[in-house]
């Protein structure tokens, strides 16, 4: 019995003991006739009460017919107890505690099948929630969620069926994210051996021509190096991609936070993405409100714009528009950036920010990168405790970005 029950007990008790009090007081017994009554009846009773609780103690980890019979048992053990004490000490006749104890008897008899009724509903409870508890176990091992079962037994085994079913909920939840995560790694896996495979085996190519004087045109030559230096940055990318992005699974980056004007953050972005967006003969919009100071790392926002603009124009076709639209919306600087790609198929919409999601006309095979700018924008802005989103609008897609703008800071 832990220590934390002997105050319920003991107030039980003295509510007891006032309760037998005052009912002597209103029949009219004398007070010291009710004070022998009610010290003899607590002593025979608490003797039988230690006795039943020393029982009880036995048969833990035993049936629960057993226990309940033995609490069953136990009452009506404490309550005989009492009546023989004041019968020894002459308060009940020799008449009156025959009577008594026939009453008890049928009492006993009346009790204990009460309890094993009470036991049958509490096992049959208990099984029916062991069986659920089965069941969320499919025979290859994954989650099976259900609802809760309706429990005969008592509103306990209720409530933990429907814990168990919001775990199971939970659980399955859980081992959806893990195998979305594990086919994410396969095919960043597959991609980036791909993206690696390429490059190096022009590179190989072009350095055995070059060493084999295979070529000796002197603009050939110049374009073969000009090649090998692209393939070896489009590696470098890839690979500070890479590192990146272990650096934001790993929770290692740290933020060197400070003050950045939004639209001179914007304004860098646009002017560093205007080289690509001319040679892909896409034009570049700007449609900025009165933008707020933003606490951010500068260069690691920086990052994640550029992403979204590297992906708006390389998915735009030519002639196309990107639109950059940013605001101050209830406390937060709202940056749009749309493109023309002609939209994501509403399935695909979910999965753009995944690891190495590419989707069917996701990018070419001359584009660089293995698919992880999106995931690396999405890591960069939520360190940042801000969000980034993806919808699509009539002629293509916009990513929206919400940051806090520091007013409350």
């Amino acid at each position: 019995m832990t220590r934390r029950r002997w105050p319920t007990i003991g107030l039980i008790t003295l509510l007891g003991l006032a309760a037998a009090g005052i009912a002597a007081w209103v029949n009219g017994v004398p007070a010291d006739e009710a004070a022998i009554l009610l010290g003899t009846a607590l002593l025979g009773s608490g003797a039988a009460g230690v006795v039943g609780a020393m029982m009880a103690r036995l048969f833990r980890g035993r049936p629960i017919h057993a226990q309940v019979l033995v609490v069953a048992l136990a009452a009506v053990l404490v309550t005989v107890a009492g009546v023989v004490a004041a019968a020894l000490a002459m308060f009940i006749s020799a008449h009156d505690l025959t009577a008594l104890f026939i009453v008890f008897l049928v009492a006993a008899a009346v009790a204990i099948g009460a309890a094993v009724q009470l036991g049958d509903d509490i096992d049959a409870g208990a099984r029916q929630v062991g069986d659920f508890a089965r069941t969320m176990v499919g025979t290859d091992g994954a989650v099976v969620t259900g609802h809760a079962p309706y429990v005969t037994g008592p509103g306990e085994l209720t409530a933990l069926a429907e814990e168990l079913a919001r775990v199971s909920r939970r659980l399955e939840e859980s081992q959806r994210r893990e195998r979305a995560l594990d086919a994410s790694r396969r095919e960043l896996i597959a991609w980036v051996s791909h993206d690696l495979r390429a490059p190096l085996a022009t590179i190989r190519a072009m350095a055995e021509a070059l060493d084999d004087d295979v070529v000796e045109d002197y603009a050939a030559v110049a374009r073969y190096h000009r090649q090998i230096r692209n393939d070896a940055e489009r590696l470098t990318g890839l690979v500070d991609d890479l590192f990146e992005l272990s650096r934001i699974n790993s929770g290692v980056m740290r933020l060197g936070e400070e003050r950045v004007g939004l639209a001179d953050a914007v304004a860098d972005a646009l002017a560093g993405a205007s080289t690509h967006a001319e040679v892909e003969g896409v034009e570049l919009v700007e449609r900025l409100g009165r933008l707020p100071a933003v606490e951010v790392s500068a260069r690691e926002f920086c990052r994640a714009l550029d992403n979204l603009l590297d992906n708006a124009i390389r998915h735009t076709p030519e002639g196309g528009r990107v639109v950059v639209e940013a605001a101050s919306v209830d406390g937060h600087a709202v940056l749009k950036v749309s493109d023309e790609c002609g939209g994501i198929p509403e399935p695909d919409l979910p999965r753009v920010f995944d690891v190495a999601f590419r989707g069917d006309n996701a990018r070419g095979r001359n584009d660089g990168g293995g698919g992880l700018g999106l995931a690396i924008a999405r890591g960069l802005v939520e360190a940042h405790a801000g969000s980034v989103s993806v919808a699509n609008h009539p002629t293509g897609c916009v990513f929206t970005i919400r940051l806090p703008d520091g007013s409350d800071r």
